[in-house]
C-alpha cells in the first residue's frame, strides 16, 4: 500500500503519469520514433500509485497521456489530473425529502455514528415510502460530511445539562492583544505540593497569578491557603502596585471574581472585567500554559524539601518568576517576556496609592441610621456616625466583609470619601462625657415659643370672619366674662392712664 499522506488521489495520479511521459517531453522523439518509444513504455511494469503493486498500462493509454501533456505546455501536470465530474458534490441520488430526513435525524441524535444514521434512515424509508430509495451508505456518509453533520462528542456532565450553551457550535481561535497591559489574565491554580503550617497541619495551597496577555509577564504570583475574594483582592492590589493599572481583566466565573468587592473595585479603577464562557477553559490558555511551567520546573525543584512552608514556597516562586521565567526566551514572542514588556507599546496607567486601592475594593451599600444613638449596622456590627452626619437618614458606606475594623462613609451622590467609621464602643462611651451637640446650621434662628398663632390658621380665621357667617358655637357666659377680663389685663397701654 502506498503512503498517501495528504496528497489527493487525482494529484498522485497526475504525478505518476507525468513521470511516465515526462522523458518524451524532455527529449522529443524524431519522426517515426514515437511508436517505438510508446511500445517500450507499455512493456514496463510500474508501481501503482494507489495499491503499490506492479502494474502495466496499454500503449494507447500512455499515448493519450503524452498528447494531453504535450498540448498543455504551461502546466502539463494539471492536464494529466483526473477531471472532476460536473455533478461532483451534488449527491443527485439523494432527494430533497431524504436530505431533510437526514438533517432532522442528526439534529435529534447528533452523537450517532454514520452507520447508525444510515440504518435508521433505511427503516424510516420503509415506514415512509414517499422518502424514496435510499442510496448506499457511502453516499449518505459523504453527504453528511459535506453538510457538517458529523458525530459530536459526548459532552461532559454538567449541572445545567438541560440548558446547552450556545457557544459550542462556534469556532475557537487563538488571540493576542497588541499592547502591553491592555489585558491581564488571572486565575487560581491548586498546586501539586502540600505545605505545612505552624500547627503541623498540611494544606494544598492555591497559586493566584496575573499574566499580561501581550508580553506574558507575570504581574504578580502568590500562593494562598484560601481561594476567596480576600486573597484575590490582596493579590490584585500587589499586581497593580507592581505594574500599574491595566485596561481589562479576563477571569473565569469563580466566586472570588464575582464578589461585590471585586466587581465594584474594578469599576472604580476603570478596569473592564471579562469572564470566560462556561466550560471553556481554553480562553484562558496562556494562564494554563503558565501553570504547566510552574508544575514542570518550579515545583520539581522543591521536591526534596520535606517541610515546605507557605513562606518558603512564595519566596521560591518570586525568585523563579523574576530571574528565570521573565528572562527565558519565549517561542511565540521570539524573545523574553521582560524584553517584550520593555519594547511596548503599552497602554498601562499609573497605580494609585495603597490606601486608594484598599478603599476601592469594597462594597457600597445604604444603611438606615438609628436616630436614637446615631449608629448603623453592617454585617451584624454596629458603627457610630459623627454627630455632624446625624441628618443622613440613609448613609452610604463601603466595607469589605473580611475586614470590619473600619467602614468608610462616602457621599451617595459623588462617591467622595467623607470619613472612617469605627465600631461602637459601649464601654468607652460609658466612661466618657457627652459633648454638646452643635446646630447643623449656626446661622439658623432659634425656636421662639411665643410666636403667636400659626400663619395658616390665622389666615383661615380671617377668611372665616370675612364670610359674615354667624359663629358656629354659643359661648358660655361665664367663660366669656373670664376671657374679657384676661384680654383687659393684657391690653397694651393707651397713654391716658395715670403713672
Amino acid at each position: 500500500m502506498v503512503d498517501k499522506g495528504h496528497v489527493p488521489a487525482r494529484v498522485r495520479w497526475a504525478r505518476f503519469r507525468f513521470l511516465i511521459v515526462g522523458p518524451l517531453l524532455t527529449s522529443p522523439p524524431d519522426a517515426g520514433e514515437l511508436s517505438t518509444l510508446l511500445d517500450e513504455l507499455a512493456s514496463r511494469a510500474y508501481r501503482h500509485p494507489t495499491t503499490g503493486e506492479r502494474a502495466r498500462f496499454g500503449r494507447s493509454t500512455i499515448e493519450r497521456w503524452y498528447y494531453a501533456a504535450k498540448n498543455e505546455p504551461r502546466d502539463p501536470i494539471r492536464a494529466l489530473e483526473r477531471k472532476v465530474h460536473g455533478r461532483a458534490g451534488t449527491h443527485p441520488s439523494l432527494g430533497d425529502a431524504l436530505r431533510d430526513a437526514v438533517a432532522a435525524q442528526h439534529r435529534a441524535h447528533p452523537r450517532w455514528s454514520f452507520k447508525l444514521h444510515y440504518d435508521n434512515l433505511l427503516a424510516l424509508s420503509k415506514m415512509k415510502p414517499e422518502l424514496g430509495t435510499v442510496p448506499g451508505v457511502a453516499v449518505v456518509t459523504r453527504f453528511m460530511k459535506s453538510r457538517g453533520l458529523c458525530k459530536q462528542r459526548t459532552p461532559r456532565k454538567r449541572r445545567d445539562a438541560d440548558n446547552a450553551p450556545v457557544f459550542e457550535a462556534r469556532e475557537r481561535r487563538s488571540f493576542e492583544v497588541g499592547h502591553a497591559h491592555a489585558l491581564w489574565h488571572s486565575d487560581f491554580h491548586e498546586g501539586s505540593r502540600a505545605v505545612i503550617d505552624t500547627h503541623g497541619k498540611w494544606h494544598k495551597p492555591r497559586l493566584l497569578g496575573f499574566l499580561d496577555d501581550c508580553s506574558r509577564v507575570v504581574c504578580h504570583a502568590q500562593w494562598y491557603l484560601d481561594e476567596d475574594a480576600q486573597s484575590f483582592v490582596h493579590g490584585m492590589s500587589q499586581a497593580i502596585l507592581k505594574r500599574g493599572l491595566p485596561r481589562a481583566l479576563l477571569t473565569d466565573n469563580g466566586s472570588p471574581m464575582q464578589a461585590s468587592e471585586v466587581q465594584e473595585g474594578l469599576q472604580r479603577m476603570s478596569i473592564m472585567h471579562h469572564t470566560t464562557l462556561p466550560y471553556c477553559p481554553e480562553q484562558n490558555g496562556k494562564q494554563e500554559s503558565f501553570w504547566g511551567r510552574v508544575e514542570g520546573r518550579l515545583l520539581p525543584m522543591l521536591e526534596s524539601e520535606r517541610e515546605l512552608t507557605l513562606h518558603m514556597l512564595n519566596e521560591a516562586t518570586q525568585a523563579w518568576v523574576e530571574l528565570e521565567y521573565h528572562r527565558a526566551r519565549h517561542s511565540e514572542l521570539r524573545g523574553t517576556p521582560l524584553d517584550k514588556l520593555i519594547e511596548g507599546p503599552s497602554v498601562g496607567r499609573l497605580a494609585p496609592g495603597s490606601d486608594a486601592l484598599r478603599r476601592a475594593f469594597r462594597s457600597e451599600v445604604l444603611r438606615t441610621q438609628r436616630r436614637s444613638d446615631g449608629t448603623i449596622t453592617v454585617e451584624g456590627v454596629r458603627f457610630e456616625l459623627p454627630s455632624a452626619y446625624r441628618v443622613l437618614l440613609r448613609p452610604a458606606v463601603r466595607y469589605a466583609r473580611w475586614d470590619l475594623s473600619s467602614v468608610d462613609l462616602v457621599d451617595a451622590r459623588s462617591g467622595k470619601h467623607l470619613g472612617v467609621l469605627l465600631p461602637l464602643d459601649k464601654r468607652g462611651n460609658a466612661e466618657s462625657s457627652r459633648r454638646v451637640v452643635r446646630p447643623i446650621d449656626p446661622n439658623a434662628h432659634t425656636y421662639v415659643a411665643d410666636s403667636g398663632i400659626a400663619p395658616h390658621l390665622a389666615m383661615l380665621m380671617a377668611q372665616y370672619v370675612a364670610t359674615g357667617m354667624p359663629p358656629a358655637y354659643v359661648p358660655d357666659a361665664r367663660t366669656q366674662n373670664r376671657d374679657e377680663e384676661i384680654r383687659d389685663d393684657h391690653a397694651p397701654p393707651t397713654g391716658d392712664e395715670p403713672p
